[in-house]
């Protein structure tokens, strides 16, 4: 793999950090000309791409200004503009523009090719320029974008990038998460702008523009279609399936068929005690030639739901009872808020998830880079992905069965969750760790929560839907999930579907020297010691183990870390002090995983 490494864009401005705020280790440590390197895309791989990521020029204007004529200094790309990484650290708002810019060259090596260009994540709506030329935009914080821009280049030299994002964060509709004007208890800072990786890549004319990967145990077969970026006849797609370099399986078709494979008999299922993967490598041919070649990966496993000899609904994986246990995980951080300061620091947290004995992250009212979920993938961590909360919250019911009228949303509004629900779906199909859709959180926008949950499931059959974790239940999809604080409770019970404990716990304790801000901070139940929160722990643990031969099948503790003001985490906000004895907290979470038997 080809990674050419972009120089600063200005010298006239020595970064810093902005602001005063804690920092995690590897934020200490920024280097402004080597901020995320990795690969942003190893679910669909070429080899050559030139990344984008570094000190921009930035400005911020009138939400109706035209293209500024004068920057006001250097952004650190892809931290958002609050952050202290991007050394801005400076709000935007509802009216007020975000404008970046800066230039590139295309290596003399892509010539013949077309040249996407790729944005891992941009908070909320963004237009793009290159050399004065529109060559795209995109509505959607949560998902990535690719622009075709080979018209737009100069044919030697350098090219101009500008984008203008807009953001109104909780004065808009759009799905923001925890994101508010003015961040208290558990609302944080807002995020704006680039806040993933920006890249280059030189591509065919026709290439592949995607793929959509799924297994079936049951039928021993792989099933990749291959999306081409034009159709046209004498098109052929083949696949072939690796294992440490050895073919395993391959398969070939045409006529935009997918391509179905027949996988050996002794195939290697994927699971949390064996994260087994199978390589694949994707060739298109156009005119008899390879038009494009791409690298991925897949998975043999299988999410589903079945009742026991009890008659208790649970989950399954791979058609065995697994007890699905796992952090609440909202991925902020205080020096670079919605992005990690590094892959490393990105990974450390699941690293720490696996090393703690849980096999599951609920992914809070966020989505993270491609990265972080092939992480997941490698190291065996199952995920309940949140669609992103946004617009307002209807009527508050959350302890029984719903049958008032639902929040009504404008037109506007529905049509973009929609469509951006839909696109955080399409991103996040191939990967095996993703076996939850959870549309909606509590009651935080919830709307038309039958048709929402049940377009979710014929979208996307093969994972099982959650349509409103601890939020007003409605008698649809595969789960009725409560959220009961601070220890275990369940309050209602549903014989037809599996039962989760959403969200539990939150015991809270401040550590000097590694909080947000000195004053505000919250969490559920407070205590002073690791031995007094690591006692109440294992006491709801203990709890939890007993409502499971009552009827819960996944329980989510609430949380993975701090986040600003709460103080609710089992390690500080900048991961520098674990508050639990974790080997207590090992030996709790491994009995509750390890409850349903193997």
């Amino acid at each position: 793999m080809t990674a050419v490494v972009m120089a600063t864009a200005l010298t006239g401005f020595a970064y810093k950090p902005a602001g005063d705020k804690i920092a995690t280790p590897w934020g200490e440590k920024i280097d402004p000309q080597n901020v995320w390197q990795e690969y942003p895309r190893p679910i669909m791989e070429r080899g050559d791409w030139k990344n984008l990521n570094g000190l921009w020029d930035y400005a911020i204007v009138d939400k109706n200004a035209s293209r500024p004529s004068g920057f006001e200094g250097e952004i650190l790309v892809p931290f958002p503009v609050e952050s202290s990484l991007s050394g801005v650290g400076k709000n935007v708002g509802e009216n007020q523009a975000l404008w970046y810019k800066r230039s590139f060259t295309v290596p003399s090596q892509w010539k013949g090719k077309d040249v996407m260009l790729n944005f891992g994540g941009v908070d909320w709506e963004c237009d793009v320029w290159v050399n004065g030329v529109k060559v795209g935009g995109h509505k959607g914080g949560y998902s990535p974008f690719s622009l075709n821009v080979t018209p737009a280049l100069n044919a030697k030299g350098d090219n101009e990038l500008v984008v203008r994002v807009y953001d109104p964060s909780d004065r808009g509709y759009q799905p923001r998460g925890k994101q508010v004007k003015h961040p208290d208890g558990i609302w944080y800072t807002p995020v704006t702008g680039i806040w993933q990786t920006v890249w280059l890549e030189p591509v065919a004319p026709v290439h592949v523009e995607g793929l959509r990967i799924l297994s079936d145990i049951d039928a021993n077969t792989l099933k990749i279609d291959v999306i081409p970026s034009v159709a046209a006849p004498g098109q052929m797609a083949e696949v072939k399936v690796t294992e440490g370099g050895k073919a395993v399986a391959t398969g070939k078709s045409i006529n935009g068929e997918a391509v179905v494979i027949d996988m050996p008999a002794d195939v290697k299922l994927w699971s949390p005690d064996a994260p087994n993967l199978y390589d694949l490598e994707v060739t298109l041919y156009a005119d008899g030639k390879a038009a494009d070649k791409v690298k991925s990966y897949a998975a043999m496993r299988k999410i589903s739901a079945k009742r026991d000899a009890n008659g208790i609904m649970r989950m399954q994986l791979n058609n065995k009872d697994l007890f699905q246990f796992g952090p609440l995980d909202q991925g902020w951080w205080p020096d670079g808020l919605y992005t990690a300061p590094s892959y490393e620091a990105m990974v450390f947290d699941v690293d720490k998830t696996k090393e703690w004995g849980f096999n599951m992250i609920r992914k809070h009212v966020k989505v993270e880079p491609a990265t972080w979920y092939t992480y997941c993938d490698r190291n065996g961590i199952l995920v309940w992905q949140d669609m992103p909360n946004g617009d307002r919250g209807p009527e508050w019911q959350n302890r029984e069965y719903f049958h008032g009228t639902e929040q009504k949303r404008s037109a506007e509004s529905e049509a973009n969750y929609r469509r951006e629900w839909k696109e955080i779906i399409d991103n996040l199909y191939n990967y095996p760790c993703v076996v939850t859709w959870v549309p909606f959180n509590e009651s935080w926008g919830q709307f038309k929560t039958q048709e929402i949950t049940e377009w979710t499931k014929n979208y996307d059959p093969s994972r099982l839907v959650n349509p409103a974790s601890g939020g007003n239940f409605y008698p649809c999809g595969d789960i009725i999930d409560l959220h009961n604080y601070p220890g275990p409770g369940m309050y209602l019970y549903d014989g037809q579907r599996v039962n989760a404990l959403g969200e539990y716990g939150g015991i809270g304790m401040v550590v000097d020297g590694h909080i947000w801000m000195p004053d505000r901070n919250w969490g559920y139940v407070q205590f002073k010691s690791p031995k007094e929160v690591t006692d109440e722990y294992v006491k709801y643990a203990d709890e939890l183990r007993k409502l499971i031969d009552a009827g819960f099948s996944a329980a989510v503790y609430t949380q993975t870390t701090d986040v600003e003001g709460e103080v609710n985490g089992l390690m500080t906000y900048d991961r520098k002090v674990m508050k639990l004895d974790e080997k207590r907290l090992k030996e709790a979470n491994k009995a509750i995983c390890n409850s349903l038997g193997k």
